[in-house]
């Protein structure tokens, strides 16, 4: 770990005032395939980001090597700390080469998005976003600073991939990006957006998770009529645009199931929840409030396979990564402001992004969803009952196409399948939970997109 972090030899890129008052900073490491920094949004409002080039990258005119914006869930989890080092990235916690890292494939841009989130911070808890919208200004912000000064980004396309409740930042960020892209505000292609086990629709969800684990025997009858009764109350207060009340309700559905299944993994419901010993990990890192509408940000660590005894994420990213980044403020630790960035999307956290996707598909971008099969929080029962609300000109095409088993390499295991119809594309990962990235059958997403 010593040689790794006194390898790195830092230098000043680029610090200077930009046309919106905001200052950015970043830094670069020794051989340029590393950068990251700041970027003020807006006055007192700072995100940060970590670019990775890969080794991989192959400079070909007919088929352009894309860049990956990954944006995690939550609201206020870490795709700089989660995304990065327990998922996709090219280091694993232990600062070891992760062997199925998305590099292979991409470049990886990580974001702690929105403000507050992991590294990103305000000072002033006035700036904190409310809606999805005011996340994807930021973002579409943070994306004009980085990409409009650097040429050889502009000639790949990026691709938002958007894991959990990043799925609804993923589709409001396509929309603000593409007006920005019209307005010649923003210098870059954009390739597609990538939603995994994505929180577009929360109706949808709640109304999935009595019925699966009733036909799973994880629940009984009776915790199945329970369920129902406050799905129903939530679809009822979505309709009345009682948002905040939802939230609550939904806080209250996952209790009543946690309950009837004896705590059931909303991330893997094949397994108890606080099983996997990350998850106890997870718990001991107190990022957010103890509360029962946090559980859905509890996944800080993910289920990774590395044991509590080892240390937590909180520990890497407030010790050597800060050490080596050296631009995090010592007043700013990571996921300090992180429970205030849910508690402020509270009105916002149970609204649907159905129309977005709508909006996406009709203006010809591609639009891939993926999801896990043992998902329960975002399941495929539910990802596939949106799919249906669509009112995407192809839909009916769609709906009709058989699926296509998906194997990899040699060995002949169904691993998933896929359906395509022009620029939406399915894809059900067999024996994946939420965190479909930490799986084997994971690469077959990835392959397959680009």
């Amino acid at each position: 770990m010593d040689k790794f972090f006194h390898s790195v030899t830092l230098f000043v890129l680029f610090l200077g005032l930009l046309f919106h008052g905001g200052v950015v900073t970043s830094l670069k490491n020794h051989d340029g395939s590393e950068e990251w920094g700041y970027v003020q949004v807006r006055p007192k409002a700072h995100m940060f980001w970590w670019l990775y080039g890969s080794p991989y990258r192959v400079e070909d005119p007919l088929k352009p090597w894309p860049i990956i914006l990954w944006l995690q869930g939550g609201p206020g989890a870490s795709g700089v700390g989660i995304g990065n080092f327990e998922e996709v990235g090219p280091l694993d916690t232990f600062l070891k080469p992760r062997n199925n890292t998305w590099l292979k494939k991409a470049d990886l841009l990580f974001v702690d998005n929105p403000v507050g989130t992991g590294y990103s911070y305000v000072e002033d808890s006035k700036l904190f976003v409310k809606t999805d919208e005011e996340a994807a200004a930021d973002l579409t912000t943070l994306l004009i600073e980085i990409f409009n000064r650097d040429e050889r980004l502009q000639k790949s396309p990026l691709f938002i991939v958007a894991e959990s409740y990043g799925g609804k930042f993923a589709v409001t960020l396509g929309l603000s990006a593409l007006k920005a892209i019209e307005d010649k505000r923003l210098k870059l292609i954009l390739g597609g957006v990538a939603l995994g086990d994505s929180w577009i629709s929360p109706e949808d969800y709640v109304f999935s998770w009595g019925p699966i684990l009733k036909d799973l025997s994880r629940i009984d009858e009776n915790g199945l009529q329970k369920s129902k009764i406050i799905a129903k109350k939530i679809k009822q207060q979505i309709r009345n645009g009682k948002f905040v009340d939802a939230t609550n309700s939904w806080s209250e559905l996952e209790s009543v199931i946690s309950a009837s299944s004896n705590n059931v993994d909303f991330y893997n419901f094949l397994v108890d929840a606080g099983s996997d010993s990350v998850i106890l990990s997870t718990m001991k890192l107190g990022l957010f409030r103890e509360r029962s509408m946090k559980r859905y940000s509890n996944y800080l660590n993910s289920v990774s396979s590395r044991s509590t005894l080892d240390g937590d994420l909180g520990e890497l990213l407030d010790g050597p990564i800060k050490k080596k980044l050296k631009i995090i403020p010592k007043n700013v630790s990571w996921g300090g402001q992180s429970g205030e960035v849910f508690t402020f999307l509270e009105g916002d956290f149970m609204k649907p992004r159905i129309n977005e996707v709508d909006e996406l598909l009709a203006k010809g971008v591609n639009v891939t969803v993926y999801n896990g099969q043992v998902d329960l929080i975002c399941s495929t029962k539910g990802t596939e009952a949106w799919l249906r609300k669509l009112r995407w000109e192809g839909l009916h095409n769609f709906l009709g196409k058989d699926r296509t088993p998906l194997f990899c390499g040699s060995d002949q295991k169904t691993k998933g399948f896929f359906k395509s119809y022009k620029n939406l594309n399915f894809y059900w990962i067999l024996g994946a939970g939420h965190f479909v990235s930490q799986h084997q059958s994971s690469s077959l997403t990835v392959m397959h997109m680009f």
